[in-house]
């Protein structure tokens, strides 16, 4: 088990005192301060998109995580940060434009919301229903977030007169230390082992790995969401010719940079910048701090911005207060 690290600890207490001053009478799951109750889980989502989340939710059919009540989800963490923004493509615009260091930026609509106008950002996007990666169940669906590679979100643009569409990964304090269970090995490699490597694949065949020295987390979630890239990009999905990945998580949690497979080690100290030397096209991952996106795009936002406003008084990391 992995030991709970300087920064979660942070976190945690800072959540809670957020919560103590905003929802002090919240109905609690296990007595425990961070963890919200069944019927107050919805109080973890920002104001502005408590009513529309879990329509959107019902709507797409898309599985909450498990841990969506607890204060610390990286799911809702996303969804504070991203949904306010799916009708506001020039806030997103700026956002995306300071990830890719470049300023030919016009924001596409991915999908339409539940209230039927164009969203500029989805969530849990598995590739747009087509089963790239082999997950499909026996009646050939796939559900998003659940039992299928999906990204956190996804946006679509238009960048130098090309489409492009960049899958999102969040995570807030997470941190990895163990190998993913073995016992579903043989279902992964049966799935994944021609779609991992060059030419049919993201990696490069050149450097002598193999599909189980990347079954240790984060490394097996970062090479789902590549695969599921390339074979976007392969299909050019909705016209685009460049499908890369953004994760984003905040620079102080450094345990989450731990390159915890062990047949990997040999390569770096940094798990993100490990696995960036693995691809083929290495600009096709991008790994960039909350705070170095965020910080500067809250303050390109009026001071009174709902928004902008409820980020910086509940992630205090944003602002330095960590």
């Amino acid at each position: 088990m992995n030991k709970i690290t300087s920064f979660e600890l942070r976190q945690r207490l800072q959540q809670v005192a957020h919560f103590d001053e905003t929802h002090p009478d919240r109905s609690r799951y296990k007595n425990s301060d961070y963890r919200f109750a069944a019927d107050a889980k919805f109080l973890n989502l920002a104001p502005s998109i408590r009513d529309i989340a879990p329509r959107y939710f019902e709507a797409k059919k898309i599985t909450w995580h498990t841990h969506a009540n607890h204060a610390l989800s990286s799911q809702v963490c996303c969804l504070n940060f991203l949904m306010p923004l799916a009708e506001r493509p020039e806030v997103l615009a700026r956002l995306v434009r300071t990830a890719l260091k470049s300023s030919e930026v016009r924001m596409l609509p991915v999908e339409d919301g539940p209230d039927g106008r164009p969203w500029y950002v989805a969530f849990e996007w598995n590739g747009g229903g087509r089963d790239f990666l082999n997950e499909a169940g026996p009646d050939g669906s796939l559900r998003r977030g659940s039992n299928s590679t999906s990204a956190d979100a996804v946006v679509k643009f238009e960048c130098a007169g090309e489409l492009e569409t960049l899958l999102i990964e969040w995570k807030y304090t997470e941190q990895y230390g163990a190998p993913i269970s073995a016992s579903g090995n043989p279902t992964r490699i049966q799935r994944y082992r021609d779609l991992a490597f060059a030419p049919n694949g993201p990696v490069r065949a050149d450097l002598g790995l193999i599909l189980e020295d990347f079954f240790w987390e984060p490394f097996y979630q970062l090479l789902r969401q590549q695969m599921l890239a390339f074979q976007m990009q392969k299909a050019r999905l909705d016209g685009a010719t460049k499908v890369r990945i953004l994760h984003i998580s905040p620079k102080e949690n450094r345990s989450l940079h731990r390159v915890t497979a062990p047949a990997l080690r040999r390569f770096g100290d940094d798990a993100f910048e490990v696995f960036r030397t693995f691809l083929s096209e290495p600009g096709d991952f991008i790994n960039c701090p909350t705070e170095e996106l965020f910080v500067p795009l809250i303050s390109s936002v009026p001071s009174s911005d709902a928004w902008a406003v409820y980020l910086t008084e509940r992630y205090r990391y944003l602002d330095g207060a960590d």
